[in-house]
């Protein structure tokens, strides 16, 4: 039966550390790192993220901005709030909650985030840093993953990796850091032919198709290493992975349940990434 990885542990070791960090800039410099998070809508979901991401600030000691904006706010708003987070010297991290409204521009809302603020990792700029291979502001979701994979000991050169999913926020960002780490990469995708045959190749396998239960106990090898995105609601109303959890575990070396893995690491690498990018500023 594989270790099942505890992300939750492993995220409060992260803040613990970044707490300990925050509070030897506030000794040194009598600031303290802030993020401002922009939630445009009431999207219930987004809005207890969002009170999340609060909570978890309030914990390692950062100055916390929640601006939340109504559903119907124009473009143009959004961009000169942004611009003013941009200028505030209070402000270390800027964070814009996705999705936001049909009438805004997605794109030009992360482009327009200063990416030394950027602490999702989404910008243009942060993106081309991580395929040069020198990220500064590596993308939360697989940013997180490398963590839990490397806290837990998994041996990553060499290995083949196999991601189900090519997104932007995390099949993308993922394939590459793994491929920095000297993994042999495939990424899968809604096109690819007999999906399982690749998955049973897997050493590392990473699931973040969004579909429930996608990945069955036969697509595996065993003593894989599974790390599970999805987040689905199953008929019941429960929190379910990608993953057929009771199929594969027993194959499995290590795998992250659902809920309880890679979600809390999101929000940790978030207050990382805002640690780092207070420490880059007032460092000048």
């Amino acid at each position: 039966m594989a270790i099942i990885i505890d992300g939750g542990k492993i995220a409060q070791d992260i803040r613990n550390e970044v707490r300990l960090a925050v509070q030897q800039i506030k000794e040194k410099n009598g600031i303290a790192p802030g993020l401002a998070v922009i939630l445009v809508g009431d999207d219930p979901a987004s809005r207890v993220y969002v009170g999340k991401k609060a909570q978890d600030c309030a914990e390692v000691g950062f100055l916390s901005r929640v601006e939340k904006l109504p559903s119907d706010t124009g473009e143009n708003k959004l961009l000169h709030l942004i611009k003013e987070l941009n200028a505030d010297k209070a402000i270390h991290g800027i964070l814009v909650q996705l999705p936001v409204p049909k009438q805004i521009n997605t794109e030009k809302i992360i482009e327009a985030i200063d990416p030394c603020k950027d602490v999702d990792g989404f910008h243009p700029y942060n993106v081309g840093r991580l395929v040069a291979g020198s990220p500064d502001r590596p993308s939360c979701t697989p940013y997180g993953i490398m963590e839990l994979l490397d806290r837990s000991g998994v041996a990553i050169a060499g290995k083949e990796a196999v991601i189900v999913g090519r997104s932007n926020i995390v099949g993308k960002p993922m394939a590459l850091m793994l491929l920095a780490r000297h993994a042999t990469i495939t990424v899968c995708h809604t096109k690819t032919k007999d999906l399982a045959a690749v998955t049973r190749r897997a050493d590392i396998l990473v699931a973040a198709a969004g579909k429930e239960a996608m990945i069955r106990g036969d697509m595996v090898k065993d003593g894989v290493v599974v790390i599970d995105v999805g987040t689905n609601r199953s008929r019941e109303g429960k929190l379910v992975g990608d993953v057929a959890f009771a199929e594969v575990a027993p194959r499995a070396s290590y795998i992250t349940p659902v809920p309880g893995g890679v979600g809390p690491m999101t929000r940790a690498m978030l207050m990382k990434n805002t640690l780092k990018a207070a420490q880059s500023i007032i460092a000048g």
